[in-house]
């Protein structure tokens, strides 16, 4: 069985070749690590015999692999703590392996799929997957933030307080104070980031909701907008932009 590994985490790859090697009758013909990379991939080779795809990817949802290319092949979904899409798996009866994974769960997944194999039922429950997923997947629950050496650290969206550009450097920072540096712009993030959580309150920050703790009134009819934890500079809402924030802040 040919299989395609599409996994950005170094360790976790490591680890899940070893589990394939382990099952046996398992040739891995590509590792990839992104969404471009992967979309690259499928159309220049001819389809695998089954992929392991990981959800959460450097360069955003796995998911958005399936507008660009054409796949066909079998999918077993990776995943580390993604409730939502655990969720979807169970009601589509789509295979999915928690991390860490074991010899077992590759076991039991490719009997599963095995069983369906040839049948509507496969193509049926894959497309309502992606259809209920994209649901929840539109914007990120999640960043990998790169910390020293190899390692990467998951950070819950629902988690961060702010993101702002200081210096030329974009950072967020946390509920509990803790700052990650991140490698997008503010306007990448801007798209990323649910506008009912999220606010772009000026050229150099983006706030959370739930990390306001209040708004002061301002010099030249602007706002100042107080949150939980300290940051570099003042947060100022223009005057032109004071109804938009209220009515975002009012939903």
């Amino acid at each position: 069985m040919k299989a395609l590994v599409i996994e950005d985490e170094i360790l976790a790859s490591k680890h899940l070749l070893r589990v394939l090697e382990e099952v046996g009758d398992i040739s891995v013909i590509a590792v990839l690590d992104s969404i471009a990379e992967t979309v690259e991939w499928f159309r220049s080779n001819p389809q695998p015999d089954i992929a392991f795809m990981d959800i959460h990817l450097a360069d955003g949802s796995a998911f958005e692999i399936f507008k660009h290319a054409d796949i066909s092949c079998p999918i077993i979904f990776t995943t580390a703590y993604d409730e939502y899409a655990m969720k979807a798996f169970k009601v589509n009866s789509i295979d999915y392996l928690l991390k860490p994974i074991e010899p077992a769960d590759v076991k039991a997944a490719l009997k599963k799929l095995k069983e369906l194999s040839g049948s509507e039922s496969v193509k049926s429950a894959f497309d309502n997957f992606i259809t209920s997923y994209g649901k929840t997947s539109k914007y990120r629950k999640h960043f990998l933030i790169p910390s020293k050496g190899d390692k990467l650290i998951p950070v819950q969206t629902s988690d961060l307080a702010c993101f702002c550009i200081n210096a030329g450097v974009v950072k967020a920072f946390s509920s509990e104070g803790k700052s990650y540096t991140f490698d997008y712009t503010l306007e990448e993030l801007e798209e990323m980031l649910d506008p009912d959580m999220f606010f772009r309150a000026n050229r150099q920050y983006i706030i959370s909701r739930t990390a306001i703790i209040d708004i002061d009134l301002w010099f030249n009819s602007r706002l100042s907008v107080n949150l939980k934890i300290p940051v570099p500079d003042k947060i100022l809402i223009s005057k032109a932009r004071i109804g938009e924030f209220k009515n975002w802040f009012g939903k």
